[in-house]
């Protein structure tokens, strides 16, 4: 009996816990807190942007180019090293 009402406590706690958070994340006011707060955030960054400053570019010629190795590369026989041991 009291293994039941124990359970029917967890429950009841659960759902209310559930309930009240969903109405609180869906209600308008917390949709107005939350816009509010993201406008906050894209005028703090607009303002922030603008201050920055904007470098020249340093960064001409300064690829250097490697002459090519000509050598052939060892070609690997891998699979066949498998279909050889199959056999």
């Amino acid at each position: 009996m009291l293994k039941e009402i124990k359970y029917l406590i967890f429950t009841i706690i659960t759902f209310l816990f559930l309930f009240f958070t969903g109405k609180y994340y869906f209600s308008d006011e917390f949709k107005k807190k939350s816009y509010r707060s993201l406008n906050n955030i894209n005028n703090k960054i607009e303002n922030y942007s603008s201050k920055l400053p904007v470098l020249e570019s340093d960064t001409n010629n300064v690829v250097e180019y490697v002459k090519q190795n000509t050598k052939k590369k060892k070609k690997f026989n891998f699979w066949k090293l498998l279909d050889d041991d199959k056999d």
